[in-house]
């Protein structure tokens, strides 16, 4: 992490750097997870990402990303339930350019990248992830890459699946911002998915493909 490092900018400015997210939901040898909340207006300040990172995304805000190199602004219009996969990155910032609220969780791949963590990783678990029973599931593919997969799961109120997660440890985030759970599971672990009162925004489902 490096968070509290003073970089320069092409003019010569001086950048402190800070956190990745607001704040630590998560963490451990694999992963660590993020929150990132911000105001209309608010602006997350200058961070660099050292490893590779997944963006889900549970309230939604027209934003924009500068870069510090001076390189051309990213325009940002995410939708809730959807996600994106980053390698690492150069030095930047987030902006709300929005009225609404913006929410997400940043997971970031502690095996993979500058920093990555070079633990060792064992299972007997086999297989690949999938809901238990039979029927039509709810859900889509959002993010299919060699390294991670992400599903987004809407059930209906009251409606309730479980998650096997085969030899691929996976992240369940619940996209309720009433109660925005995240979740990891080891290889082989099963997840009963929570039944809600009323249809919220789903969940999202991260499978880590790298590890098996």
């Amino acid at each position: 992490m490096t968070a509290g490092t003073t970089v320069q900018a092409p003019d010569g400015t001086e950048v402190v750097l800070g956190e990745i997210g607001t704040r630590v939901l998560l963490k451990n040898s694999r992963v660590r997870v993020w929150e990132v909340s911000l105001a209309p207006g608010e602006a997350q300040g200058w961070h660099l990402h050292h490893n590779p990172y997944v963006v889900l995304c549970l309230a939604t805000s027209p934003c924009h990303m500068d870069w510090l190199d001076g390189s051309p602004a990213r325009q940002l219009s995410e939708t809730i339930g959807g996600s994106v996969y980053r390698p690492v990155s150069p030095v930047h910032m987030l902006t709300n350019d929005g009225d609404a609220p913006y929410l997400n969780r940043l997971i970031e791949l502690l095996d993979l990248g500058e920093e990555g963590s070079g633990e060792p990783h064992s299972s007997t678990a086999s297989g690949v992830g999938a809901f238990a029973g039979v029927g039509e599931v709810p859900v889509k593919v959002v993010i299919d890459e060699a390294d991670v997969q992400v599903l987004h799961l809407t059930p209906d109120a009251g409606e309730t699946y479980t998650w096997n997660a085969g030899a691929h440890p996976t992240l369940i985030a619940d996209l309720d911002t009433a109660c925005p759970d995240v979740t990891y599971l080891e290889p082989g672990d099963t997840y009963a998915f929570p039944a809600k009162d009323s249809r919220t925004n789903g969940f999202n489902l991260v499978e880590l493909r790298y590890l098996s």
